[in-house]
């Protein structure tokens, strides 16, 4: 896996108050809202990232840490289908007020032969063979909800949120026609000077176009990368009533390599070979060069340590049969101190992505618009003051411990 900083766009944390707006366009008023909480059918717990969409149409969000969403369309929304890992599909009406969704999980009932028989590489090597098959062989216009947050120990000092386009050429064709423009934003930041950390790391809605591995295969689904990997087939499981193989992978020898590499876990569908979801995080046996990719730059005395490095891609099937890129979801831990301290100060930035929506037509984004690796996102945004900023867009409801924090944050701006 190659390096992070050759790939990714910078993030300056804590940087200076933000200015500019970027307008909505070319949006279709969503006049119909539904909201509701999807919690576990046997515990009660609330249901984190839980896939929400309206049937045959495009429309889409994810829950929220509550278990808490907001769907919108331009019609009228009578049946949503609520979708995780793990447990069974729902289809519920919407009714009045909000809804009230219970998920059961998906008992497995798989021959024990067929999985454990299977050879988990060439799972893995007939996914790839079939990426052309199962994936969109036409170009996409994705409308995206993008949101970034920083929080130091428990307290959150930066928050942005963006709607983007995504401009995704086929999965037959070339990376480097795919783009990414941004249609409306807004970012949050803590005003204490303690909050400022003078170090860079990735982020930017481009991180999730780097990491669709299915599309940038140079970064590991090639015969080059499998090669420095052990595979595992593990109890298989279901993704949208669906059987998965799920195919645990670890580095061979991670020692060897100059860059740090990654563990984690392909979940392949059964039946159509396709991958539906990829899981991966950062080795941290050598810190030093977990180090060197996680950071582009710091100030000389400031200790930077490595804690924590995660990714999830997640893969839709959509009504004409193919898949595409649906949730990316980053995090990203570390310590940062200064010499002749005493303490660490834990920082935790998270970066998540959903597509919303699909466009017709997929007019590729202007050169002018372009959203590119260098550009930092704070830069770009408007201030986080407007109630109805996102009245027309399907949005991941901030939760509870988040809206706290930007009220607090808030209350830094008066």
């Amino acid at each position: 896996m190659k390096p992070f900083n050759k790939f990714l766009s910078i993030l300056a944390a804590f940087l200076l108050p933000a200015i500019g707006l970027y307008a909505q366009t070319d949006s279709v008023r969503l006049g119909y809202t539904v909201r509701g909480t999807v919690v576990d059918a046997l515990s009660g717990r609330a249901m984190e990232s839980v896939h929400v969409s309206i049937p045959e149409r495009h429309h889409a969000t994810v829950t929220n840490a509550d278990g808490d969403f907001v769907i919108k369309s331009d019609k009228a929304i009578n049946t949503l289908i609520f979708s995780y890992l793990g447990y069974k599909t729902v289809y519920q009406r919407t009714g009045d007020g909000n809804m009230k969704v219970r998920m059961t999980p998906e008992s497995i009932e798989l021959s024990e032969a067929m999985v454990i028989g299977a050879d988990p590489l060439e799972v893995v090597r007939s996914a790839i063979y079939k990426i052309p098959e199962n994936y969109s062989s036409k170009a996409e216009l994705l409308e995206c909800f993008y949101r970034e947050t920083i929080r130091k120990g428990s307290r959150y000092t930066y928050i942005s949120e963006a709607v983007a386009r995504m401009y995704k050429n086929s999965y037959k064709g070339s990376l480097q026609a795919d783009r990414t423009a941004l249609e409306k934003s807004r970012v949050l930041l803590s005003q204490r000077k303690r909050d400022t950390l003078s170090i860079k790391v990735q982020g930017g809605p481009t991180l999730a176009m780097t990491f669709d591995l299915v599309k940038n295969r140079s970064l590991m689904l090639n015969e080059r990368e499998l090669e420095l990997y052990n595979f595992q087939m593990e109890a298989a499981t279901y993704i949208e009533d669906r059987p998965c193989f799920v195919i645990s992978f670890t580095p061979k020898n991670p020692q060897a390599e100059e860059y740090a590499m990654y563990g984690g876990t392909f979940y392949v569908d059964m039946e159509w070979l396709s991958f539906t979801r990829i899981e991966m995080s950062l080795d941290m046996t050598d810190r030093n060069k977990a180090a060197r990719m996680m950071l582009v730059s710091k100030p000389l005395t400031l200790r930077f340590t490595p804690r924590e490095v995660t990714m999830q891609i997640n893969y839709r099937r959509g009504e004409d049969g193919k898949w595409r890129l649906g949730y990316f979801r980053s995090t990203m831990r570390f310590n940062c101190d200064w010499r002749r301290r005493l303490f660490q100060t834990t920082y935790l930035t998270v970066n998540e992505l959903v597509v919303t929506d699909l466009r017709e037509p997929a007019v590729p984004i202007e050169r002018k618009d372009i959203f590119r690796v260098s550009d930092i996102l704070n830069d770009k945004a408007a201030e986080f003051m407007d109630p109805d900023f996102w009245a027309d867009y399907n949005i991941i409801e901030p939760s509870e411990s988040l809206e706290h924090a930007i009220g607090r944050l808030k209350k830094q701006h008066e």
